[in-house]
């Protein structure tokens, strides 16, 4: 393949992964119909994880971590991946997953502030902006909740899967893993299924596998061969070739198909404030999140 037509396929799978991770938001809900949450948390990371695991193996990238990089590849992972899935399926289960994607994806925001004091990493005019726009798109979607009596735990929930996330991007950007980012994540996605796993032991007991109906089949399906598994490796195939405006505004997609499939495949209607606090928060996220350069690119 020549370096132009694989640019060219790269950047058509930029609305594909909006697609696949945002689809995904609905596809997790139905799954907990049926599938109690760290059961399928456990079973989505621990898929992705080894699907990640064989493909760096097939491309002839090292499986090593540094022994002493170690300690800081489990706490990102934990943090980034096994707190934020567990957390934002427990949102799920107690609030209207159109408004859990909105407040999960503040998580620009708060990397942004954490990594003020962590990293000494000032905000400058961009970043102070779109932590002004994040925090008004929380007040558009939390205020009028709160004034009917509505506001549910599990916005809190997705609130802290996403300072959870931010948390984790921070630890990783501080505390660099010398191995390559494929097999970083790999097994990032291990050690989160490994303490999902725990959890599930804890909480739930033993899996015992039986049938589940078509659509919960489906959705199963959905989270974990094509927004873990698929997705995950597409993303670490394309990302090599993709501008770091290009690769963003693939991310910026994500709420906005989760809000799309929240309505078409679980009928949920977001209210004005819902789509007042979605814009507000994509607003934030790409001012943060785009680099001055992208418009040019």
């Amino acid at each position: 393949m020549s370096p132009a037509a694989g640019d060219h396929r790269a950047v058509l799978a930029v609305p594909l992964l909006g697609v696949l991770w945002g689809l995904n938001w609905p596809a997790v809900r139905l799954c907990l119909v049926e599938i109690p949450p760290w059961t399928l948390r456990t079973t989505g990371m621990a898929a992705a994880g080894l699907c990640l695991l064989g493909a760096a193996l097939a491309t002839g990238r090292p499986l090593a971590v540094p022994r002493a990089h170690w300690p800081r590849l489990a706490a990102s992972g934990l943090l980034a991946l096994a707190a934020f899935n567990v957390l934002l399926a427990f949102a799920q289960l107690h609030a209207a997953t159109s408004r859990a994607a909105i407040v999960a994806f503040t998580m620009p925001v708060w990397t942004a502030l954490l990594a003020w004091p962590a990293l000494g990493e000032r905000p400058d005019r961009r970043r102070l902006l779109g932590l002004g726009l994040g925090l008004l798109g929380l007040a558009a979607l939390g205020l009028p909740l709160l004034r009917e009596g509505a506001l549910t735990i599990g916005l809190l929930w997705a609130l802290l899967g996403g300072i959870s996330w931010a948390a984790g991007t921070v630890v990783a950007k501080r505390w660099p893993v010398g191995a390559p980012p494929i097999t970083v994540a790999a097994w990032q996605l291990l050690v989160g299924a490994a303490a999902a796993g725990m959890g599930m032991l804890l909480f739930e007991g033993v899996p015992r596998p039986g049938p589940v109906g078509p659509v919960t089949a489906a959705a199963l399906a959905w989270h974990v061969l094509l927004a873990q598994a698929l997705a995950y490796l597409l993303w670490f195939a394309v990302l090599p070739r993709l501008s770091a405006g290009t690769a963003t505004l693939g991310t910026l997609l994500v709420p906005a198909v989760g809000v799309l499939g929240a309505t078409a495949v679980l009928g949920e209607r977001p209210t004005a404030a819902d789509l007042a606090g979605l814009a507000l928060v994509i607003a934030a996220a790409a001012t943060i999140l785009l680099p001055r350069s992208a418009s040019s690119r």
